[in-house]
C-alpha cells in the first residue's frame, strides 16, 4: 500500500457498530446512564423555556415539570433497553446515540410545550417505534450479509 494513498478500511478499534455482549448489570448501568443523561441535557437546554421570568423570557407553558421527567425517563429507560438489547445480540449502528436523541427530543418538547397526556403516549409511541425500526434495519442487515467462507454462486 502506498503510503500517501488513504486507507479506507474500517478501524477494528472502532465502537461505532459492535456486538455489546456483557453481563447484566452493565447493560443496566448503561441503560441507566443514557437514559440519566439524556433527560438531564433535555432539562438543561430548556431551562431558559421553565425559568422565572426575571431572567429571561416568559415561560412557553405552565404547570410541573416533574411528571414530564418522569414520563420522559421511564420511556427513555424502556428505548435504551430495546436498543442495548438488540445491540447485545448483533451489531447496531450507534444505539446510545440513538436513545439519547430520542429521549432528549422528548424531554425537550415535554417540557418546553407540555402537552397533555395523550399527545406524550404519542410521542413516546414514536420513539418507541423508531427504536424498533432501528433495530429491525440492524437485523435485516445482519440477515442479508454475506456469511464468511461462503461464495455468491453458493
Amino acid at each position: 500500500m502506498d503510503l500517501l494513498e488513504p486507507d479506507y478500511s474500517p478501524d477494528p478499534d472502532s465502537d461505532e457498530e459492535t456486538v455489546r455482549p456483557g453481563p447484566f448489570w452493565r447493560h443496566a448501568l448503561w441503560v441507566t446512564g443514557v437514559t440519566a443523561t439524556a433527560v438531564a441535557v433535555g432539562w438543561v437546554t430548556s431551562l431558559f423555556r421553565i425559568g422565572s421570568e426575571q431572567y429571561g423570557l416568559p415561560p412557553a407553558a405552565s404547570g410541573a415539570l416533574w411528571p414530564y421527567l418522569a414520563a420522559w425517563a421511564a420511556i427513555g429507560l424502556v428505548v435504551a433497553a430495546v436498543l442495548r438489547a438488540a445491540a447485545a445480540k448483533v451489531p447496531v449502528y450507534a444505539p446510545g446515540r440513538i436513545a439519547a436523541a430520542l429521549t432528549y427530543l422528548g424531554t425537550r418538547l415535554s417540557l418546553g410545550w407540555r402537552p397533555e397526556a395523550p399527545v406524550v403516549a404519542a410521542m413516546a409511541a414514536v420513539a418507541l417505534i423508531a427504536a424498533g425500526v432501528w433495530c429491525a434495519l440492524a437485523l435485516r442487515s445482519r440477515q442479508r450479509a454475506p456469511r464468511e467462507g461462503t461464495t455468491a454462486g453458493q
